[in-house]
């Protein structure tokens, strides 16, 4: 049943609201690391950085939108979400512009957080923009060659989290990448049940993800390890006498094991979209429970 939606509803679905809490989630852990060492903590570049995450994200969505529907990966076949595209809504052209588009607002708006960090920002963010459009998209897209999950915990997991650390106090450290790690295994969660969700189609249309190309189980066992390892090295955070960001995360266990046993215990199809709802909320309360730990 084909489904009315105005253009204005059309670019907030291709959008994928409800996902940028990975982005959201990875800039505010790595704020509040940085406000609980009592740096004197710039606001404009917090919200700037925060806001430069979410366009490079939306960029991602819009072009993995319109890729995924010229290579064929999404159909009416496809299990997953639909996508604006796939729906009809926007055309392709549209959709890939205005990822296009959301990349060029999100280098404009990072160049303040260039002036206060250095080269190393620079950098960065052209290498983020440029790993966003090759996601899906390019001679070489990365979620056709095994290499989604590389991509989303380098960017949504160490840069996401690191960077609004490194802008307000001038470090890298090794507090920073574990936040980055906890965070980038659970942001590698998402793609790894979609993965695993589609083994079947992206195997149709040569799309070369890690589920696809090793197999079911493995696809399977990669989310365990991103769900639970998390919670895992919550504990690390006591070596730098956090204790409560040691502790209050792990209050989360009984919702990772019922996304653990879900994944375990179906085989691929629709109902891995319920799950994957489930750890979405999984990712967004472990990084607020994360963030006041932190915090308090």
């Amino acid at each position: 049943m084909e489904v009315e939606v105005t253009p204005r509803q059309a670019w907030i679905f291709a959008a994928r609201p409800k996902t940028l809490t990975v982005a959201f989630i990875a800039v505010l852990v790595g704020s509040a690391l940085a406000w609980s060492t009592d740096v004197t903590f710039n606001w404009f570049i917090a919200v700037l950085a925060l806001i430069c995450a979410l366009l490079i994200q939306i960029g991602a969505n819009l072009i993995n939108d319109a890729a995924d529907f010229k290579s064929g990966a999404d159909t009416e076949e496809r299990m997953g979400f639909p996508r604006a595209t796939q729906m009809g809504w926007l055309t392709h052209d549209q959709v890939y512009k205005g990822g296009l588009l959301a990349f060029g607002f999100a280098f404009i708006l990072g160049i303040p957080l260039i002036m206060k960090g250095g080269i190393i920002i620079l950098i960065l963010l052209i290498l983020s923009i440029i790993s966003a459009y090759a996601y899906t998209a390019g001679p070489f897209p990365l979620a056709y060659n095994g290499l989604g999950e590389v991509f989303v915990m380098i960017f949504f997991g160490y840069i996401c989290t690191s960077v609004p650390y490194y802008l307000q106090t001038g470090n890298f450290d090794s507090m920073s990448f574990l936040a980055g790690t906890q965070i980038g295994l659970l942001s590698t969660v998402l793609i790894a049940i979609n993965n695993t969700r589609d083994i079947v189609g992206d195997r149709k249309v040569g799309k070369r993800t890690l589920a696809a190309q090793f197999g079911l189980l493995f696809g399977k066992l990669e989310i365990t390890f991103c769900v639970m390892v998390p919670l895992l090295i919550c504990l690390l955070w006591g070596y730098y006498d956090r204790i409560i960001a040691a502790f209050l995360p792990l209050c989360l266990f009984p919702l990772a094991t019922i996304i653990v046993n879900g994944i375990m215990h179906n085989p691929p199809g629709k109902i891995y979209n319920n799950y994957f709802v489930l750890a979405t909320l999984y990712h967004l309360v472990f990084g607020l429970l994360l963030t006041l730990g932190l915090l308090l």
